[in-house]
């Protein structure tokens, strides 16, 4: 094994975090830690990073082994450029790397001095890590966004490739696009992954290992994420039914113990220090911590039309957010939007609701449309004042559901005590904002949601119990997330920026984007003319061959293959072959009108013959869409 902690021990004040813990890390491991909020991970890894001590145990490490830590907050004294951040992490050669970088041309001396040491490997590897990670290398780090600055961080720990590598929350702040990189990348990676992380599809994914802690405990499992769930779930069962049959047998000898005389009598003594010791025993237990009981108010009911886009464009300068774009919001909807960090979902966000005025068309909100916000910012906390004062302004009684609750019951079930509801929100940590943020909203009767990035420090037990929420949730929603489980298992469809104002409409979460936009991307790639002479492609050819499009090719339906006749290819499989993208439109075409019709939230209650006489249709032209695909390449071989 690679690394070892035995008999680790650690209080910092309130319940103890390690609690005689073990745990070890062998090589080509990924273990994914996971635990509630407070549980410990954070602080953890800091152990295993030997930034802070036990109070008693040990961390073995194998001699010659090198580890990499990347934590949740931003280090002390970072290097003034990204270039400068990645070089010096590999000390000595990069400091003298940084130096000869920013030195002059004609500096010899400085020139020299790399020579001698011979850091052009090093100098190789910082270039490949900048280019893999989409870096600008003179850019300050000081004025980069948030998920520009975690990219950079990430890349500073990754470029040195240690032997272990610690992440805490490594998807935070990155978009979609950095979190499949990273997830592909670390994948591939020869050597040991210990991560913590409240991406599910990350954990999924990623993870052979699962370690957890729970209430100062450690368990270990070397099974995938999926198996994981269902051995925790057994491990509670038998928890509860044990803690049930122990206050069973407790609740008996405490009426024993108060009959009186009988119990202390000379031979009954050692069933009185029996019961001692249930006693010390259940003092000593710690149950399993509350889950937070959400609810959410979705007030009046809107007009059945939320929103009317018609043909709105957008942008700066000549730069396009949005470029002609139409479509229609009704109620009901829950609506996911997808793309890459500063590409202008928020932006689109506040076109969509009438926040922002578009350069052209017209945006016509709908009837009785209450609108209630979370942004990712987390903006909306007063600092200085208590949670009760954030969530009810200082009164006493709120309205929920349409009945009145008291203020201190209520932040409970967000998992905030009387004693912490007192408190200044200043002091609460990262995962305790958000569940203050949610309660917030929660509060507000709003028959529109508007969630930018609401996964952000959740725990895992939390997030599930948000998305059931979402689920119920009446309303119509708009939902910013850089979490595929929760675009899969909510929303009803998708809005997704693909560039240069293009904004696609999808059916689905993401997995159903991505098979759409992979299906056509697929049909425009085999088809296109020339596709396979070309041995070489420039970059932006090759981010062209990504996306499926050809340079200036709008996304879109399958466009013909060339006429010209191969060889192999007989005159009437070559009509065939021509007629197919036709035919895939067609069939996709027949396919979007079908989910949208399946999406209505009524339809099912309202019409179910309806319903499954649709339900057999999609699955039918499903079914002839694999083999219009599998007879495309079929034909598509013969060229």
């Amino acid at each position: 094994m690679l690394l070892n902690l035995r008999n680790a021990v650690l209080d910092l004040g309130g319940p103890t975090l390690l609690d005689n813990i073990d745990f070890q890390l062998d090589k080509d491991q990924r273990t994914a830690l996971l635990g509630r909020n407070g549980c410990g991970k954070s602080t953890l890894l800091k152990v295993l990073a030997g930034q802070l001590a036990l109070d008693s145990g040990v961390v073995k490490i194998d001699q010659g082994i090198t580890l990499g830590f990347l934590g949740q907050a931003v280090p002390d004294n970072v290097p003034k450029t990204v270039y400068e951040l990645i070089a010096l992490s590999f000390g000595e050669a990069g400091r003298l790397l940084v130096q000869s970088h920013n030195a002059a041309d004609d500096d010899h001396e400085h020139h020299a001095a790399i020579s001698e040491v011979d850091t052009w490997t090093v100098a190789a590897r910082v270039d490949k890590v900048i280019s893999q990670f989409q870096l600008e290398p003179e850019m300050e780090f000081a004025t980069l966004s948030g998920g520009r600055q975690r990219r950079a961080l990430l890349a500073s720990v990754i470029a040195t490739e240690p032997d272990i590598l610690l992440l805490d929350e490594p998807t935070n702040h990155l978009d979609l696009e950095s979190v499949l990189w990273l997830e592909n990348y670390l994948v591939t990676r020869k050597g040991a992954l210990l991560f913590v992380s409240h991406d599910r599809e990350f954990i999924s994914r990623l993870a052979n290992g699962i370690a957890e802690l729970d209430r100062g405990r450690m368990y270990q499992y070397d099974v995938s994420y999926k198996n994981y769930l269902a051995l925790r779930e057994k491990r509670d069962e038998d928890e509860q039914r044990n803690n049930a049959l122990f206050d069973k047998k407790l609740a008996q000898e405490e009426r024993w113990i108060r009959q009186g005389v009988q119990a202390r009598r000379t031979r009954n003594e050692g069933r009185v220090r029996a019961l001692k010791a249930l006693r010390v025993d259940r003092g000593a237990r710690r149950d399993k911590q509350a889950s937070a009981t959400l609810k959410l108010d979705a007030g009046e009911k809107s007009g059945k039309l939320v929103a009317e886009i018609e043909n709105i464009s957008f942008g700066y300068d000549e730069r396009f957010i949005v470029r002609n774009f139409s479509t229609s919001i009704v109620r009901g909807d829950k609506i996911g939007l997808i793309g890459p960090n500063g590409m202008g979902k928020t932006t689109l966000l506040r076109l969509l609701l009438g926040d922002l005025t578009p350069n052209s068309g017209r945006v016509k909100l709908g009837t009785k449309v209450e609108i209630a916000y979370l942004d990712q910012q987390r903006g909306e906390i007063d600092e200085d004042k208590s949670l009760i004062d954030n969530v009810s302004l200082g009164r006493e009684f709120i309205e929920v559901n349409g009945q009145s609750q008291h203020i201190i019951g209520y932040l409970q079930q967000f998992l905030f005590n009387p004693q912490q509801a007192r408190t200044r929100a200043g002091l609460l940590s990262g995962g305790e904002r958000a569940r203050l943020l949610l309660a917030r909203l929660f509060s507000q009767p709003a028959n529109v949601l508007v969630l930018d990035e609401p996964t952000n420090d959740l725990d895992i037990e939390t997030l599930e119990l948000l998305e059931e929420l979402l689920l119920q949730y009446q309303g119509t929603l708009f939902l910013v997330s850089h979490d595929r489980a929760i675009l899969n298992n909510v929303v009803t469809s998708s809005l997704v920026l693909e560039g240069d104002g293009r904004v696609g409409e999808y059916v689905g979460g993401y997995d159903d984007w991505l098979r759409l936009s992979d299906a056509r991307n697929s049909a425009l790639q085999r088809s296109a003319p020339g596709a396979r002479q070309q041995p070489k492609k420039s970059p932006t050819q090759n981010n062209n061959k990504k996306s499926g499009k050809k340079p200036g090719q709008k996304k879109g339906l399958p466009v013909p293959a060339s006429i010209t006749k191969k060889a192999k290819l007989s005159y009437k499989d070559q009509r065939e072959l021509d007629a197919l993208p036709e035919l895939i439109a067609s069939l996709e075409a027949e396919q979007s009108a079908l989910y949208v019709a399946l999406s209505t939230p009524d339809l099912h209650a309202s019409e179910p013959d309806k319903a499954r006489d649709s339900q057999r249709q999609l699955k039918d032209i499903e079914s002839k869409l694999n083999k219009v695909y599998a007879r495309w390449e079929e034909l598509e071989a013969l060229q």
